[in-house]
């Protein structure tokens, strides 16, 4: 009997940052969970960044991470995103989805970091490969569109019992929206047996633009000036003014 995509195996990724604006905030702590299958013990990598400019104490205060920790623990940003472009990249050429929550803003931040430290982009890294992503915030939305509330990974946990224990912490975070990703899963299995991780991907770049379509058009409605941009699983580079 074939295992179901979200009963196999699966890989998450994580970061926590200096704040929200992927173009100029800076990656702090990172982390990978890699799972064989569902209920075995998950392997965990992490990384600590000594990102180079001061930490706002309001991103300290959702992660913990202060200037002081960051200087005597992490390390140099360079090696660090060497690393995590190789080890994404290793994932994508197991075969294994990498699952990960509001994808455009952890692998954008990852992209522009390469920029910075490595004159490289994720997608270099990625040339051999192509990259699977699983993102439960794009899935839940599209699954289950008209349930009211947000939709942060804290909910998503809630609402499919999963537990969260040290919200924002990269680590901890990975591995409840990896599990929230099988419970979406399990939950839609009617929906999403049928399609590979492959084809899953194909559709969320879809179902994200339709759902970025929906949140314009409501902060229009709401005098918002906010844009929405609609590319998933990665933001394209910005175009710098002539």
């Amino acid at each position: 009997m074939t295992t179901n995509w979200y009963e196999g195996p699966l890989a998450a990724f994580d970061t926590e940052t200096t704040g929200v604006d992927v173009e100029q905030d800076r990656i702090v702590s990172a982390a990978l969970v890699v799972q064989d299958a569902a209920g075995a013990r998950p392997r965990v990598t992490r990384w600590l960044v000594n990102p180079g400019i001061p930490v706002p104490e309001g991103a300290t205060a959702v992660h913990g991470l202060t200037d002081e920790h960051l200087q005597r623990n992490g390390r140099w940003p360079s090696p660090v995103m060497e690393e995590l472009g190789r080890a994404l990249a290793e994932q994508s050429a197991a075969g294994r989805p990498l699952v990960v929550m509001n994808a455009p803003f952890d692998l954008t931040i990852l992209d522009r970091e390469l920029r910075r430290h490595r004159a490289s982009t994720l997608g270099r890294y990625l040339e051999r490969t192509s990259l699977c992503v699983l993102d439960p915030r794009v899935l839940d939305k599209h699954l289950d569109r008209y349930r009211k509330g947000r939709r942060t990974l804290a909910d998503l946990c809630a609402h499919y019992e999963v537990e969260l224990e040290g919200a924002h912490d990269a680590a901890a975070d990975a591995t409840a929206a990896l599990e929230v990703v099988r419970a979406v899963g399990r939950r839609f299995a009617s929906r999403l047996e049928r399609l590979s991780p492959a084809e899953l991907h194909t559709l969320q770049a879809v179902w994200h633009a339709a759902q970025a379509r929906g949140l314009q058009a409501w902060f229009a409605r709401q005098g918002t000036p906010e844009l929405v941009d609609p590319a998933w699983p990665l933001r394209p580079e910005l175009r710098k003014a002539a």
